[in-house]
C-alpha cells in the first residue's frame, strides 16, 4: 500500500541522490537528435541563493524538462561569475582572501540549487575565476590586440585622493569614496579599451536574426544604446589659434541658427580654454564640479542646465560669425565628438540653455509656405521638424532634407566638414584597477613596448596571498613578485600589467566554454559548438540589456571572425523574467526582494518548511515569468510570518498524492481504457485530453508556465470529483483514471520533479521520467460531445440548445428553430433572416 501522507524531505533527498548518480541530466551530442540548449545566466558568486534566482533556474528547469519529455537532446549546463568587486569588498571588511569567499559561495550556492532540484549538467560546470577558464580570456584578449580591437588609451576614471585608488561607478555613488567619504574627482588614467564600435553596424543589422525571439524591449534599449546616426562632423575653427572644434551634427540644416559652441568637461581643449580665460579659476572650478556629477545618457535629460562662458570665440565656417565657447553639463564626451553646436532655436535641450542663460535665438526653419516675417520670435520653444531654411543666405526657402545634403557637400568641397555615420556606442572600457579578476597578459618593456605573454606561457597566473588593503592602487601593484619580468621579446627587465579584466569579458563567451569545459588547447571544440549553438532559450534580467547582452553578441562575432563558430548570434530566444517583489504591510508598498532593502525570503527556509517541489511550483504559478511575482507573507496572530502562496502550492502537491494513492493499486491493475465508456468515464478522458492539449499549447506558446498548473490543478479537481463519485471502481473506472494520472504525472514533471519522479515509480513505470515521454492528446477524445450555444431572437438571448461541436450552419439553424421557447416566441411572426455564427451563437430576426 502507498503511505498517503506526502513527505517531500525524504523525497527530494531520495531522487537528488538518484539523478546524480545515474547522471541523469549528462547531455553529449546526437545527431540524430533534435537538440535543446536551455541556459540561464551566469550565476554571480554573491553567498546565497535568493527567490529571484529560484524563480529564473526554476523556468529554465521547467523548459528544459518539457522538450526533454518532448525528445529532444536537452543540454542545461550550469556556472558561475566569480571574479568580481563584492569578493574584493568582503576581503577588505572581513579580512577573508577573495579566493576563499568566493569557493565558499560557490560550495553554499551549489548545494542549495542542488536542493532546489535543478536539472543541470554538472559535468559541464564552470567557474571564471580558474585558471584553466581564464588562460582563454587572456588568450582571446591578445587575439584581439593582434586585430586591433584591444588598444590602449587615457581616459576618465573615479579617483579617491585619500585612499589613491580607483573606484568604481557603484563606489563613487554621490560623488563620495565609498570607504573614507572623501570627494571623488576624475582622474585620467590610461586604459585598455575593446573596438566594439567596430561591430556596431552589426550589432544593428543581426537583429534581423533573433526579432522574432528576443522582447522587443530590449533590442529598443540595444538600439537606442547603439544609437546609429547619419549627419556630418563639421570644423569650426577657434579664433587666434591653430586649433579647432569638429561637432557632429544630425541637423547641418540649421547651421545658420548656431549661437554657441558647447564642450563637454572632459574635451582635450577645455584644460587650454581655461588657462587663457580671463576668469580662470571661476572657469577651472566649475569646469570640476560638472567632472564630478553624474551624467550619462539617461541623466541628461533630468539635469539642470548648467554651463560657463570660456571667453573664447569659434568661427562658424559657413558665415564666419563669432560665437562663444561655453562648457556645459549636457554634454557628454561619449557621445559624438564631446562638442555640440547650440541652436536654441531647433533644439529643445539647447532652448533650455539659452533661454537660462540669456544667449541669442534665432529661427532659421518655417514650415514650407509660411513667411518667416509673419512669424513671432521664438520664445517659449524651439520647432524641432522639418520645413524649409530661412535666415540661411542662399539655401533660404530649400527643405530641409534636401538643404542637408546640399550643406554637407559643400563642408566637404570647402574641406571643412564631411557627411558621416556616427554611433552613440563607445569602445569597451575592458579593464579594472582591481585584484579580483583576470589579469592582463601584457608586458610593458622600456625598448619593446607592449608585448603580448607568449601563448605557452599561459595564463598568467593571479597571484595568491594579496594583501588587500583597499589603498594607494590596484593590489597587484605592490606584489613586485609579480610585476617585474623579463619581456618575452627582448629579454631585458619590464614590468607585467596591474590591471584586471572586467567581468564582462568573463561572462561575455561563458556559455562556449560549457561544451568543452576541461579543453587544454583551445577555447572549445568548434564541432561541438557546431551542434549545441546557437542558444535555443536564454533567460535572465531585462536589466543586462545594454552591457552583457551587448558584449555577448559582440564577442561572438569576433569568434565567427576568427573561425571558431559559424554563427551570428549566441541565443535564437531570449527571455526575461519579471522581479520577486514583497508587499511591505509597514510600509504600504511593493518593493523589490533585496539584501540591502531587508526583506529576503531565504529558500532554504522554504525548502525546510515546504519542500523545493512546493517552493518551484509556488514561483511558476504565481505570474506568467515576463511578469514580476509578489511574494505573499502574513503575520499570524503570534506574530509569525505565514506564506499562503507556498503553503497553497505545498498543499496542492499533498492533494495529488493522495488522489495517487486513494487509486494506487487500481492504478497497477489498470490497462487501456475500453470503448464501452459511460459518460463520467467519457468525461474524464475528455478532460485527460483537453487538458494535455491545453498544457502544450501554452508551454509552445511564449511558455505560459502559469498556464500549465492552472490546468493540472482542473484536472485535479475533475479527478477528485469523479473519485468521489466512485465507490467502487469499475475496470474501466481504473483505466480512465490510470491514463489521467499517467498525463497528470508528467505534465507535472516540469514543476515538481521530486514529485513526479516518485509517483512514476510508484506507479509501475520502468526508469527514470527522463525517459518518459510528454503526454500526446488526441483531438477527438479531447472533443466536447455537444456544446452550448446561445439563441437569440432579435438580439435578445431566449434560449439554449445543444448540438455537436461540429455541426453545420444548417444543423445550428435547424435546432434553433425546432426549440420549443423559440417556437412559441416566433409563432405567428414572419422569420426575416437567420443570422448563424458556427460554434457561437443563432439569431432569429423576426418582423
Amino acid at each position: 500500500m502507498m503511505n498517503d501522507k506526502y513527505d517531500p524531505k525524504a523525497i527530494e533527498a531520495k531522487w537528488q541522490a538518484t539523478w546524480t548518480a545515474e547522471q541523469a541530466f549528462h547531455a553529449v551530442p546526437d545527431p540524430s537528435r533534435p537538440k535543446f540548449t536551455v541556459v540561464e545566466m551566469l550565476a554571480y558568486t554573491s553567498g546565497r541563493l535568493h527567490m529571484g534566482h529560484v524563480e529564473n533556474y526554476s523556468i529554465g528547469d521547467a523548459l528544459a524538462w518539457y522538450k526533454r519529455l518532448r525528445g529532444f537532446n536537452v543540454f542545461h549546463p550550469f556556472g558561475w561569475d566569480a571574479f568580481g568587486q563584492p569578493a574584493e569588498e568582503a576581503a577588505i571588511k572581513h579580512g577573508m582572501a577573495p579566493e576563499l569567499f568566493t569557493s565558499q559561495s560557490i560550495a553554499k550556492m551549489k548545494g542549495q540549487l542542488e536542493r532546489l532540484g535543478i536539472g543541470y549538467d554538472w559535468t559541464s560546470e564552470i567557474s571564471t575565476c580558474e585558471p584553466e577558464y581564464y588562460r582563454w580570456n587572456q588568450w582571446f584578449f591578445i587575439e584581439m590586440w593582434k586585430r586591433g580591437l584591444i588598444y590602449r588609451k587615457f581616459g576618465p576614471l573615479n579617483w579617491c585622493p585619500r585612499e589613491e585608488i580607483v573606484l568604481s561607478n557603484e563606489q563613487a555613488e554621490n560623488g563620495k569614496c565609498w570607504r573614507c567619504g572623501s570627494e571623488v574627482v576624475q582622474k585620467e588614467k590610461e586604459q585598455w579599451f575593446a573596438r566594439i564600435t567596430e561591430y556596431a553596424d552589426q550589432l544593428l543589422t543581426d537583429m534581423a536574426q533573433i526579432d522574432e525571439g528576443w522582447p522587443e524591449g530590449i533590442l529598443t534599449s540595444q538600439r537606442e544604446w547603439i544609437g546609429k546616426s547619419l549627419g556630418a562632423d563639421v570644423t569650426f575653427a577657434v579664433e587666434g589659434t591653430d586649433e579647432s572644434i569638429t561637432v557632429f551634427t544630425t541637423r547641418i540644416d540649421t547651421i545658420f541658427g548656431v549661437t554657441a559652441v558647447m564642450l563637454a568637461p572632459e574635451h582635450p581643449l577645455v584644460a587650454g580654454l581655461v588657462e587663457k580665460s580671463l576668469d580662470r579659476d571661476n572657469v577651472a572650478e566649475f569646469v570640476e564640479s560638472i567632472r564630478k556629477e553624474k551624467r550619462s545618457a539617461r541623466d541628461i535629460e533630468q539635469l539642470v542646465k548648467r554651463g560657463i562662458a570660456t571667453g573664447s570665440f569659434a568661427l562658424n565656417p559657413f558665415t564666419s560669425e563669432r560665437v562663444p565657447i561655453w562648457v556645459a553639463n549636457y554634454v557628454l564626451m561619449e557621445y559624438g565628438t564631446g562638442a555640440v553646436m547650440s541652436v536654441p532655436g531647433h533644439d529643445e535641450r539647447d532652448f533650455e540653455f539659452a533661454t537660462a542663460f540669456n544667449l541669442p535665438i534665432r529661427r532659421v526653419i518655417v514650415p514650407a509656405g509660411v513667411d518667416p516675417a509673419t512669424l513671432a520670435d521664438l520664445v517659449d520653444e524651439p520647432t524641432a521638424g522639418e520645413g524649409v531654411l530661412c535666415n540661411s543666405d542662399e539655401f533660404n526657402g530649400m527643405p530641409t532634407a534636401e538643404a542637408r545634403e546640399a550643406l554637407a557637400a559643400l563642408a566637404e568641397k570647402e574641406g571643412f566638414g564631411i557627411a558621416r555615420v556616427r554611433f552613440r556606442l563607445r569602445d569597451w572600457t575592458s579593464t579594472r584597477q582591481r585584484y579580483w579578476g583576470t589579469p592582463v597578459p601584457m608586458v610593458h618593456c622600456p625598448t619593446c613596448g607592449v608585448v603580448p605573454v607568449p601563448d605557452d606561457q599561459l595564463p598568467v597566473v593571479l597571484p595568491h596571498g594579496v594583501a588587500i588593503t583597499g589603498e594607494r592602487g590596484s593590489p597587484l601593484d605592490h606584489v613586485e613578485s609579480y610585476v617585474a619580468v623579463d619581456c618575452p621579446s627582448c629579454g631585458e627587465p619590464a614590468r607585467r600589467d596591474t590591471d584586471t579584466m572586467d567581468t564582462f569579458v568573463d561572462s561575455s563567451w561563458y556559455f562556449y566554454r560549457y561544451c568543452d569545459p576541461h579543453n587544454a588547447t583551445k577555447p572549445f571544440d568548434s564541432e561541438k559548438i557546431a551542434y549545441w549553438f546557437p542558444i535555443d532559450q536564454y533567460v535572465g534580467g531585462k536589466e543586462h540589456a545594454n552591457m552583457h547582452l551587448i558584449y555577448c553578441r559582440f564577442w561572438t562575432k569576433f569568434m565567427r571572425d576568427i573561425g571558431l563558430v559559424t554563427h551570428d548570434e549566441p541565443a535564437k530566444r531570449l527571455l526575461n523574467q519579471g522581479m520577486v517583489c514583497m508587499f511591505s504591510e509597514e510600509k504600504g508598498e511593493i518593493r523589490k526582494m533585496s539584501k540591502s532593502v531587508g526583506n529576503v525570503v531565504e529558500p532554504d527556509d522554504m525548502f525546510d518548511r515546504f519542500g523545493a517541489d512546493a517552493t518551484r511550483l509556488y514561483v511558476l504559478f504565481a505570474s506568467p515569468p515576463e511578469k514580476d511575482m509578489i511574494w505573499e507573507v502574513k503575520k499570524s496572530a503570534s506574530g509569525e510570518q505565514e506564506y499562503p502562496g507556498i503553503e497553497g502550492a505545498y498543499r496542492y502537491i499533498a492533494r495529488v498524492w493522495r488522489l495517487v494513492a486513494r487509486w494506487h493499486e487500481s492504478i497497477l491493475a489498470a490497462g487501456e481504457p475500453g470503448a464501452d465508456l459511460t459518460e463520467a468515464q467519457r468525461a474524464i478522458r475528455r478532460k485527460t485530453h483537453q487538458s494535455i492539449r491545453r498544457a502544450t499549447d501554452a508551454f509552445e506558446d511564449r511558455f505560459r508556465l502559469n498556464t500549465v498548473v492552472a490546468t493540472l490543478m482542473e484536472l485535479t479537481n475533475t479527478l477528485y470529483d469523479f473519485t468521489e463519485a466512485t465507490a467502487t471502481p469499475s475496470a474501466n473506472d481504473r483505466n480512465v483514471v490510470a491514463e489521467a494520472i499517467s498525463a497528470l504525472t508528467r505534465m507535472l514533471t516540469p514543476f515538481a520533479p521530486h514529485v513526479a519522479s516518485e509517483l512514476w515509480e510508484l506507479t509501475g513505470h520502468p526508469g527514470l521520467l527522463t525517459q518518459a515521454s510528454w503526454p500526446e492528446w488526441s483531438d477527438d477524445l479531447a472533443r466536447e460531445d455537444s456544446v452550448e450555444i446561445p439563441v437569440q431572437v432579435n438580439g435578445k438571448l431566449r434560449s439554449k440548445v445543444f448540438v455537436a461541436p461540429d455541426a453545420t450552419r444548417e444543423a445550428l439553424e435547424a435546432a434553433a428553430l425546432a426549440d420549443e421557447k423559440i417556437v412559441a416566441l416566433i409563432d405567428g411572426k414572419a422569420i426575416a433572416k437567420v443570422v448563424v455564427v458556427p460554434g457561437r451563437l443563432v439569431n432569429v430576426v423576426v418582423k
